[in-house]
């Protein structure tokens, strides 16, 4: 279960702004990325150091400032993190290896 984030309290007055972003991404061919997901990216990889005195401004920028590589870097790197492969099998094995 992930813990609450300092920012978490201004989610619903950037709501605007992350709406904005995934609409863009939808644009780009992106179209099924979720708001959480874009969120928990935030929460956990750029917002990983929070300010003591980070104005709304400044966390909308930040959203709107988020590049759609730098989102996928993280998500295939949280996949493959809560990915549990199992290699008991020689014959899996071969397959994925093909």
């Amino acid at each position: 279960m992930k813990t609450s984030h300092k920012y978490d309290s201004f989610r619903y007055q950037v709501q605007p702004a992350l709406a904005s972003k995934l609409e863009e991404f939808f644009l780009l061919g992106y179209g099924h990325v979720k708001e959480q997901e874009l969120w928990d990216f935030l929460t956990t990889k750029k917002w990983r150091k929070t300010a003591q005195d980070k104005r709304i401004a400044e966390i909308v920028d930040d959203i709107l400032s988020v590049k759609v590589g730098d989102y996928f870097s993280f998500a295939t790197i949280e996949a493959f993190k809560e990915a549990q492969f199992a290699f008991d099998d020689e014959n899996e094995r071969r397959e994925l290896l093909k």
